[in-house]
């Protein structure tokens, strides 16, 4: 038996007015995903639990198959594990984003213009060497996506994701080290006027102490591999022992390379993987976009770039299982995640389930399953 997990980030939304009062995976031409769910068992995924912010890192720990509540420290030092930071326990890691804040103090954008990584690496380093001592690392990550390592007490503060307040009012640090924070981060501006890129300085926040997690293999009994363009994912990969699979024209914006994702896949289990998680964010980056367009193409994307080609090339390995969901659900109306229970399909090669629609309206009113219990639940058939 072989097993996929499917990561449509952010993908479950709420009706939108440009689509007709419809959601994007109401109004996408999904033929694949539609087969799919006819003969799946679907139902609603509490991804989020109670108490912990509604964010791609507990999302994705709750879909790897481990309890948030548990294992969740923080978003950062999960991101600090992708890049091979191994953090001693008098350190900590908050993720820094490569923002843009206008003149008013507004959050113009979260991810300061989506530069390079090849681009953004040199402003981080140009950010270490005028901002970094003491204990203070700054380490280049993907994209907009970095990572800032500091000692243990600076980990006292009350930090607002930036991607909750696009469009808004900066919401600045709080807290016995937002001092230390806020100094950094007006500092950035003057490291970040010399540079070509849109961002115009940093943002501090998801803050953490790297967590323990045993390992996957261990866990489940299972060779696992995955393949995303998100170190948040990499990271939890990482700290569980999953192989993460290189794709250079993996992007994690909606250029991904979404042939070359499924390819890695069965390439992998044909290899000997029992396991694969296909993860692709350009569903969550439209979200955040308020993006309606593109929001829907991603998932026709999914469709036939992924899950078209993903089946035959499944069905012609023998007997397999399919988890798919979205790690939370990013609306496009308001451009961040919720809490709220995000729609799953559970599909197997050989059992047909009771079917249904993947839609959010056509698993209104099913029963809400924690959303870490789905792996057991996935791999129970061996």
């Amino acid at each position: 038996m072989k097993y996929v997990v499917c990561v449509p980030d952010g993908c479950a939304d709420e009706p939108v007015p440009e689509l007709g009062g419809r959601t994007p995976l109401e109004a996408a031409s999904t033929p694949t995903l539609d087969r799919l769910a006819a003969r799946a068992e679907l139902g609603r995924a509490a991804v989020i639990p109670p108490g912990l912010p509604p964010g791609s890192d507990v999302g994705n720990m709750s879909i790897f198959g481990y309890d948030p509540a548990r294992f969740h420290t923080g978003r950062a030092p999960i991101e600090a594990a992708a890049l091979g930071l191994k953090l001693r326990p008098d350190q900590v890691a908050y993720r820094c984003n490569l923002v843009t804040v206008g003149d008013d103090a507004t959050m113009v954008d979260f991810a300061g213009g989506h530069p390079s990584t090849e681009d953004a690496a040199e402003v981080v380093k140009a950010l270490d060497a005028a901002l970094g001592g003491d204990g203070v690392e700054f380490h280049p990550g993907v994209q907009y996506r970095h990572i800032m390592v500091a000692p243990a007490d600076w980990a006292e503060a009350e930090c607002t994701p930036p991607h909750d307040l696009t469009g808004k009012p900066a919401v600045w640090p709080t807290g016995a080290a937002a001092p230390k924070l806020q100094r950094l981060m007006d500092a950035s501006r003057e490291v970040l006027a010399d540079s070509p890129l849109a961002a115009n300085q940093i943002w501090l926040w998801g803050q953490g102490f790297q967590p323990q997690m045993q390992s996957f293999e261990d866990a489940y009994g299972l060779d696992a591999a995955l393949v995303t363009a998100v170190d948040l994912v990499r990271g939890l990969g990482v700290l569980t022992g999953i192989e993460v699979v290189d794709l250079d024209t993996a992007t994690g914006w909606y250029d991904t390379d979404y042939e070359g994702k499924r390819d890695v896949a069965l390439d992998a289990l044909a290899d000997g993987a029992d396991l694969f998680i296909v993860h692709v964010e350009a569903t969550d980056e439209a979200g955040h976009a308020g993006d309606v367009e593109e929001k829907v193409k991603a998932l026709e994307n999914w469709d036939r770039r992924i899950l078209a080609g993903l089946v035959e090339g499944l069905d012609r390995l023998g007997p397999w299982r399919m988890l798919l969901l979205p790690d939370h659900a990013t609306p496009l109306g308001i451009r961040t995640h919720t809490s709220d229970p995000v729609p799953y399909l559970l599909v197997d090669s050989q059992v047909d389930g009771p079917g249904g629609t993947y839609t959010e309206a056509g698993v209104a009113g099913l029963d809400v399953v924690p959303g870490h219990d789905l792996m057991a639940r996935l791999v129970s058939v061996r």
